[in-house]
């Protein structure tokens, strides 16, 4: 077997692609490839060709195929170049000239049979016949929808004929889907070998049951429209993937084109030389040429064979997809399904592509390529199983509207969105946490009684282009910079320079002024805390201290700069929160005055001492912004430990959960580094203890949490 990554497209069949992606101006290949696929073989179908093997049945060519892009793909456009230039001189040769020889012959033999079996004049059968076959409808060469008695009528006319196929073709099958399921459920039996099984109705003198007539008609299927019609969260989805887990899923082949269409940027100029090619006219009127001689009536009833050694290449096919199949756990039930059987879509394409090419056998390359479409339809058909969620649709939605938005707006945007207010509850929350996961912020708000949301994508913290702006000048003067974190000292330790961690519109240092976007914060800290308790505590964080001004030995005064994880972009009065938040969450004191939560507030340098931290972690942003979920948590957290004190409740929410003993030793831990004597360390933990739920028993403590603290403090005074 070749190397199935290194596999091409059938040579002619790519080239139609190419003719459609430049008159469509569209590169969505793996939607036309499929839409082609279909229309050959429909070819193929309707002049009854088979495909004749050594180890299964002769089977008839057909296919059936789920067709997915978004709206404004040309899908349209796309299938009525196939239909009206490409394919349009096959299917009036057929109906003109080959189908009606073909059926005049086939109901001539049908009357003699009948005639012979009943003992009837062959004159008046024939007649009769012939009545029947008109009575039961003209042909249609396609239909959109179908009942199912209305299939077994139409399949009763090409069974007398012996030509022709049922070609089912569904547009937009999202708003369709429903209203088809009795005709799509009739069609999983036609698939294989185009036989169905009659329903016994009661013969009477006004409903006289009609003589069956064996025989086998090839049934085509093309579904195509928008992936969000389809999967909508509700009943459409749902019968979808009821269909695809009755059997569609092993027979069909898919298209999914995830993006809309891609814009190619001409000029008018451009675009008309492209749109008027006379290449491109000549090849799609060669094309439809050499189409038109396929419905000529000696390929009628044709039947393409495959050699061994071709055989041999299809069944090791089979064997490494079943293999796949058998490797896929026990609850991937339709990829499975749809693995498993690639080997005989494949083969059913391949046999289109030996009749395309005018070969009385498949060849090694007609197969190669069939398989090439089919492991391409096997990787839409993967993106389908792994759609976007509608959560996730939602979140990004959110993400890219970029302004607060209603529940009646999202409905109004988001179809599958206009559900019962406790279903869109759940898809909100699935689309908060899916969020809070991705990078996506998710803010609800509610002013006079009407709730607001909105969302943003976080960008990931560049510390080589830190923002900030500085000047000489405690208001204007300001100059716009990015900066290296490793590079922030040579800023602080400059004299009499003012700074602040926005960018200003003009220069000018107002709220006014600031451009929204920031990605560090900076703590002000002079209330007794020393800077080997900030360093202890802050041990797990990249962060730069320098000192102030006012710094002594005695009585520390600095300021310590933290780079946060996200760029976030906050109103004024979001940014005051955000600050208020990361004030309570903090375990030790900071000088808060009247500008400490104002984007506008200026820091000055100074000539001191600076010290950076190569601690691993950022700080978390998504931790402070107000009205988010994860800010929601972190105030839940508050609220079940408020009896704790800031430095506590440091311990017990950056150590595992539930763990008791870690949680108290690293307090412990920071204690001694603080300086603190082993029975102040020891009534400091029995109060923290006493305060946790699971607490631990004295001799828990005693033995374990104090004993490495004892040996701590001695070697402390050993040094």
């Amino acid at each position: 077997m070749r190397n199935l990554n290194t596999l091409t497209f059938h040579p002619t069949a790519e080239r139609i692609v190419d003719a459609i992606c430049q008159k469509t101006t569209n590169s969505g290949r793996n939607f036309f490839r499929v839409l082609l696929s279909y229309h050959l073989t429909k070819m193929a179908s309707t002049m009854r060709v088979k495909i004749a093997t050594r180890f299964i049945d002769t089977i008839p060519i057909n296919v059936f195929a789920f067709n997915f892009a978004p709206s404004g793909f040309d899908k349209g456009y796309s299938t009525g170049i196939i239909e009206n230039q490409i394919a349009a001189e096959f299917q009036r040769i057929f109906i003109d000239e080959t189908f009606p020889v073909v059926v005049d012959e086939n109901l001539a033999k049908l009357a003699v049979k009948r005639a012979t079996i009943n003992n009837e004049d062959p004159d008046a059968v024939l007649a009769a016949v012939t009545r029947e076959f008109k009575e039961l409808g003209a042909l249609l060469p396609s239909f959109d929808s179908a009942t199912t008695p209305a299939i077994k009528q139409l399949r009763t006319k090409l069974l007398m004929g012996k030509i022709g196929a049922m070609n089912l073709e569904i547009d937009e099958i999202g708003s369709n889907l429903s209203g088809n399921i009795d005709a799509l459920t009739t069609y999983l039996e036609l698939f294989d070998v185009g036989t169905l099984k009659q329903k016994l109705t009661k013969n009477t003198k006004d409903s006289v049951r009609s003589e069956e007539i064996l025989g086998r008609t090839p049934a085509n299927l093309m579904a195509f429209g928008t992936p969000t019609a389809v999967f909508d969260g509700g009943k459409t989805e749902e019968d979808f993937y009821r269909l695809l887990d009755t059997g569609f899923a092993r027979r069909c082949i898919f298209g999914y084109e995830r993006s809309g269409k891609e814009f190619i940027e001409r000029t008018g100029e451009e675009e008309f030389d492209n749109l008027t090619d006379t290449t491109l006219a000549t090849f799609i009127k060669n094309t439809s040429k050499a189409f038109s001689n396929l419905a000529n009536i000696v390929n009628y009833n044709k039947h393409i064979t495959v050699s061994k050694d071709v055989s041999i290449h299809l069944l090791d096919y089979k064997i490494h997809c079943q293999k796949l199949a058998t490797d896929m756990g026990n609850y991937e039930v339709l990829a499975r399904a749809e693995m498993s059987h690639r080997y005989f879509k494949a083969l059913k394409l391949a046999g289109t592509y030996a009749f395309m090419d005018g070969h009385a056998e498949i060849t090694e390359d007609n197969l190669y390529a069939a398989i090439c479409m089919i492991e391409e339809s096997g990787k839409a058909f993967q993106g389908i199983l792994n759609r976007e969620r509608n959560y996730v649709k939602l979140a990004k939605y959110l993400a890219d509207t970029r302004h607060e938005v209603t529940h009646v707006d999202i409905a109004e945007d988001l179809p599958f969105y206009n559900k019962s207010q406790s279903a869109r509850q759940d898809l909100l929350n699935n689309a908060v946490a899916w969020g809070y996961k991705n990078h996506i912020i998710i803010k609800k708000e509610i002013s006079n009684g009407i709730e607001f949301i909105s969302g943003e994508t976080l960008q990931k913290t560049d510390l080589e282009a830190l923002t900030l702006s500085y000047s000489t000048d405690i208001s204007d003067g300001y100059k716009n910079v990015n900066s290296q974190f490793t590079s922030l000292h040579l800023l602080v330790q400059q004299n009499d320079k003012h700074w602040i961690t926005h960018h200003s519109t003009n220069g000018h240092r107002d709220e006014e002024h600031m451009a929204p976007g920031f990605d560090m914060v900076v703590l002000d800290i002079d209330k007794g805390t020393k800077i080997k308790e900030v360093m202890s505590l802050l041990k797990e964080y990249k962060f730069l201290l320098h000192t102030t001004k006012r710094h002594t030995p005695a009585d520390h005064r600095f300021r310590v700069i933290l780079p946060l994880d996200y760029h976030l972009k906050l109103s004024a009065e979001d940014f005051k929160e955000f600050m208020k938040n990361i004030i309570g969450w903090l375990p030790f004191g900071i000088n808060t005055d009247t500008n400490t939560h104002q984007r506008s507030r200026k820091w000055q340098t100074c000539k001191g001492q600076y010290k950076y931290n190569t601690g691993t972690k950022l700080l978390d942003a998504q931790l402070f912004i107000p009205k988010t979920s994860k800010g929601d948590e972190r105030q839940n957290f508050v609220h079940t430990y408020q009896s704790l004190t800031n430095l506590e409740r440091w311990f017990v929410q950056n150590s595992v959960t539930g763990d008791r003993n870690n949680q108290l030793f690293k307090y412990a831990a920071m204690l001694v580094d603080m300086g603190y004597s082993y029975n102040s360390v020891m009534d400091s933990v029995i109060s923290m203890n006493n305060k946790l739920p699971d607490k631990l028993t004295l001799k828990e403590i005693t033995d374990t949490i104090m004993k490495s603290t004892n040996a701590a403090i001695n070697s402390r005074a050993a040094a």
